[in-house]
């Protein structure tokens, strides 16, 4: 994992995102891009006629906005790190998208604002418009965590078209000394044997070189209550989920989450859009 961008509005959830990056970046010898996306009015832009902002404002508050970058990356990252940082004027999912193509980056780390309920933590804000999205596999950071590499689990219906999805699991899997749980949760209004839910997964993984790695069928009233329970049992570090281009995570985790389970959905979460 050569290149990981880490979007940067210096708010809390940023500050974790970062620390979870500076982590995996010294884990795996990785190149860290901090990128701040810069909303400016539209007098600072037009700089014409009747605009409220001189230029040399403007550059003292872009000199403003460097400065604090700088002492981000002091802050929460070695000197043995390579940071680089960049300030970009466009609206900030698209802004983070194109940069990341730009660079061809592996990895986008975000952090997620902290409501109490993990739809309202990303549905309508920036983090889930760049996971509905991005091509690339996103890292969403809810919390300051420790972010171990112990137990990732991989949550599917286990479908041949989910394959691709579950390689660019691998691939950052791969990086870190992991067991993976593969789990399919079946539910009463969609109930599949034991047995049967066992063969397909290992239908699935059959041509795949796999770590350390467990077969779970879980048992539970919806999927997503299911995934939260199961990565509870095990202790899961990160939850990783193909997401859909149309509706990010809202298919996923919707409004049947009760807030007490959905407060313990804060461990970190691989989203892959395929």
């Amino acid at each position: 994992m050569k290149k990981i961008l880490v979007p940067v509005d210096f708010s809390t959830p940023s500050e974790y995102a970062a620390k979870t990056a500076a982590k995996i970046a010294k884990k795996l010898n990785s190149e860290v891009h901090l990128l701040h996306m810069i909303e400016l009015p539209k007098g600072i832009i037009d700089m014409g006629a009747g605009s409220n902002f001189s230029i040399p404002e403007s550059m003292i508050y872009v000199q403003k906005v460097r400065d604090k970058l700088l002492d981000f990356k002091q802050e929460f990252f070695s000197e043995k790190t390579v940071v680089k940082h960049a300030i970009r004027f466009q609206r900030p999912y698209q802004g983070i998208l194109d940069y990341g193509k730009k660079i061809k980056v592996d990895l986008i780390v975000m952090g997620s604002r902290g409501h109490s309920e993990f739809e309202e933590m990303l549905i309508g804000s920036n983090t889930e418009k760049v996971v509905r999205s991005s091509k690339t596999p996103v890292l969403v950071v809810k919390r300051e965590d420790k972010f171990k590499t112990k137990n990732f689990v991989f949550a599917s219906s286990f479908k041949s078209n989910k394959k691709a999805a579950f390689e660019k699991f691998l691939v950052f899997a791969n990086f870190f000394d992991v067991k993976i749980h593969l789990l399919k949760v079946n539910t009463p209004h969609k109930f599949e044997n034991t047995h049967s839910s066992i063969e397909k997964i290992k239908e699935f993984i059959k041509d795949y070189d796999l770590p350390k790695y467990t077969i779970d069928v879980y048992n539970d009233s919806s999927v997503e209550r299911g995934i939260l329970n199961f990565s509870k049992d095990v202790d899961a570090d990160l939850i990783a989920l193909r997401t859909h281009g149309r509706s990010g995570l809202s298919h996923i985790f919707n409004g049947s989450i009760t807030k007490h389970v959905s407060k313990k959905a804060q461990k970190p979460m691989l989203t892959i859009n395929v």
